[in-house]
């Protein structure tokens, strides 16, 4: 055979291989990872604060704003969503430990959790304080409650706000507050509601909602503003940076295509809303 039609069928084959090549890297570049990539994501919540996450009524079945959005994420990493309910103050050495991939459940991005994890920041909120309608223990705010009994989830940046906030009354000779801390946000509203206690702090989300439907809107209201703002997190284990990667690009496409809009309206909490999906900006909300 001549030279030439040998030199011709090894650029054909040459070229067939360079055009493979850069198909596989055109598809990898627009599809989305393949579960196989990285098999089931493992996300922890601790599941007890509506409209966050919580139990549908009377079930087992796992609703709320966190939880979609977690599916949302998912699916748009390629990743099926295995989302599990985990007690809120052991959330963070059970992601450090390797249990889960993935923390959502309303974590504030906050100076000392950075210590341990990093945080893609997906929500703004304060905290916020639930009385009974007419508020007649007449709390105002943090330091009104010197002298007065309220409850809480354990390990929330709200017990540490309440403990702090403790101190300074007794430094000045006002009396102590009773604090009761349970082990979840359900066990503690429970403290509440069966008058062993003149309120309830949580987020403000949380206490916006509980007025808003609890005896029909009509018994209990939220006095004052809410206090210590900062951004909920998606917590990553911080050796874990391609995972934390891929989370802020799969969160700053939904924000991008309206999906994580449509998911803060189905909630009621378009208050919160981010236009971006910063890694650990917690700290710039804190003096």
């Amino acid at each position: 055979m001549p030279l030439a039609w040998y030199y011709n069928r090894r650029m054909e084959a040459r070229l067939r291989t360079l055009l493979g090549f850069a198909l596989a890297a055109l598809l990898a570049a627009v599809a989305p990872l393949p579960a196989a990539a990285g098999g089931v994501l493992r996300v922890a919540s601790d599941v007890s604060y509506a409209p966050l996450e919580f139990y549908k009524p009377n079930t087992k079945t796992i609703v709320g704003f966190d939880y979609d959005l977690a599916e949302a994420l998912g699916k748009r990493m390629g990743r099926p969503v295995e989302f599990r309910n985990h007690d809120f103050a052991s959330l963070i050495p059970a992601l450090r430990a390797g249990k889960f991939d993935l923390v959502l459940s309303s974590m504030g991005d906050t100076r000392e959790r950075e210590r341990d994890v990093d945080f893609v920041d997906y929500f703004l909120s304060g905290s916020g304080i639930l009385t009974r309608a007419g508020n007649p223990a007449h709390l105002w705010d943090l330091a009104s409650l010197c002298g007065h009994s309220v409850d809480v989830e354990k390990g929330t940046s709200q017990e540490a706000a309440i403990r702090r906030q403790q101190a300074s009354c007794t430094a000045v000779g006002l009396g102590a507050i009773a604090i009761e801390a349970a082990a979840t946000d359900e066990v503690a509203l429970k403290t509440f509601l069966a008058g062993k206690s003149q309120a309830h702090i949580s987020d403000y989300p949380v206490v916006s909602y509980l007025a808003r439907t609890l005896a029909g809107g009509r018994g209990y209201a939220v006095i004052g503003r809410q206090f210590g703002i900062v951004p909920y997190g998606i917590a990553v284990a911080k050796q874990n940076v391609a995972l934390r990667d891929q989370v802020q690009h799969a969160l700053e496409d939904l924000i991008r295509d309206g999906t994580y809009d449509a998911l803060l309206k189905r909630w009621g909490l378009e208050q919160g809303a981010l236009r971006s999906a910063p890694v650990n900006a917690g700290t710039k909300f804190q003096h």
